[in-house]
């Protein structure tokens, strides 16, 4: 199992290119299968999560071509209408084939998903939504069995709170359904506005994306499309806590600050410099030290959980204490002893942690138990004296295209050791 080595104490200098969002790609990806002419995809980051949805579409027939950033899906002919246990358990974002399927073929037998192990995440609000545009939905040995023989119909689908997933799916579902859906509550995410304007692209009629009421106008059939992946917003967060955590001034290339919500006042209140040019954001830290800010993470535009563990990170060394709240996702302050490995002053009550931030942190071999603390610890890594071995990197590798290279290009001592 590879690990990532690390010595750190240099600061970042260079340019970095944003990959395509990641968290945008796999539910544009989902879309190829609901039209039989092709969908061409471009600014697709080259990762293990994508390579694995690939690998699951191909399955149910759809023709792959990947080369150089730009994924064409051709599912013509749907051969296969079930997603099986090992292709699905592995992500979470493979459940959302479900709706496609069903919207396309009236039925669908899907495992329930796996994922990253930050809390339940439990997918009754996608299977409520189905139900309400009349599909028929049974639970057997772990997979989920739908029909609509006579196709979905447009339904009112209040969510009794903010799901990026649940929204998400219902959207891809409700683009064919008979009628008029609309989506009360909905997510707000950059993600969503990207996957509507791709399924606008492809024919269909939504109204509302990126706003808490969606409208959808159901069609007979979506066409072929092109479509750019919008940038990884999480990756844009990343690099720039990389640099207040190490110090230096790199530009993020092919990115907007918008795109971080609360985060881009957050990272600056803490002492970033956050600047835009025609190349995206150029990044310094004005401080030796950041500063202590609180946090509460929240649903878009609010300070995004997959952010938190990074900026814990980041606070590890900052003057003062930070107050994180989580309110999204149980369980996923697991990377808090590890960065205690480090040296980081961690207390944590439930949903709540304290971080006292500390002059240095130091060197120390980790291990990753998600994709977004992975990060976290490659940053305090990054900011530590002496060696940090992470292990556990396949994580890194379903989210962080080419994270070495990227890091290296900008000073960073970092490699990749294979056992």
């Amino acid at each position: 199992m590879d690990k990532l080595a690390i010595i750190g104490g240099r600061p970042l200098y260079g340019e970095v290119a944003i990959s395509g969002a990641k968290n945008s790609a796999l539910k544009v990806m989902a879309a190829a299968l609901l039209t039989d002419e092709k969908l061409t995809l471009t600014n697709v980051p080259q990762l293990a999560d994508v390579d694995m949805l690939a690998r699951l579409l191909a399955q149910h027939g759809a023709l792959i071509d990947f080369n150089d950033g730009t994924l064409t899906l051709h599912a013509k002919d749907i051969v296969s209408t079930e997603a099986p246990y090992d292709l699905v358990r592995k992500m979470r974002a493979s459940f959302n084939v479900l709706g496609p399927l069903l919207a396309r073929e009236g039925k669908a037998k899907v495992s329930l998903p796996g994922g990253c192990a930050i809390g339940a995440r439990p997918v009754d609000l996608h299977l409520k939504a189905l139900a309400a545009m009349g599909a028929e939905i049974e639970l057997d040995e772990g997979y989920v069995i739908a029909e609509a023989p006579d196709g979905l119909k447009g339904a009112d689908i209040t969510l009794p709170f903010v799901s990026v997933g649940a929204t998400e799916h219902t959207m891809l579902s409700a683009v064919l359904a008979k009628g008029v859906t609309v989506i009360e509550n909905a997510a707000r995410e950059p993600e969503i506005a990207d996957l509507a304007k791709c399924l606008a692209a492809m024919g269909a009629k939504i109204e509302g994306a990126g706003r808490s009421t969606i409208r959808i106008e159901g069609v007979d059939r979506l066409h072929g499309a092109e479509h750019r992946v919008l940038p990884d917003r999480i990756e844009t967060g990343a690099y720039a806590m990389a640099v207040g955590a190490t110090g230096g001034e790199l530009t993020l290339t092919g990115t907007d600050g918008q795109l971080l919500g609360a985060a881009l006042a957050v990272l600056e209140e803490a002492g970033l410099k956050i600047d835009e040019t025609d190349k995206g954001l150029r990044v310094r830290k004005s401080e030796e030290r950041c500063k202590a800010v609180d946090i509460v993470t929240q649903p878009y535009p609010g300070f995004p959980t997959d952010l938190q563990a990074l900026f814990m990170a980041l606070m590890a060394t900052a003057e003062g204490a930070t107050s994180v709240k989580e309110t999204i996702f149980e369980n996923r302050f697991m990377h808090a002893p590890e960065l205690s490995r480090m040296g980081a002053k961690i207390s944590v009550d439930g949903q709540n942690a304290t971080v006292r931030g500390v002059a240095r942190l130091k060197g120390a071999p980790v291990m990753a138990t998600d994709l977004r603390a992975s990060m976290s610890l490659v940053i305090a890594g990054l900011a530590a004296e002496g060696q940090t071995m992470v292990n556990r990197v396949y994580h890194l590798d379903r989210g962080f295209e080419r994270l070495e290279e990227k890091l290296q290009n900008c000073g960073a001592l970092i490699e990749r050791v294979k056992d």
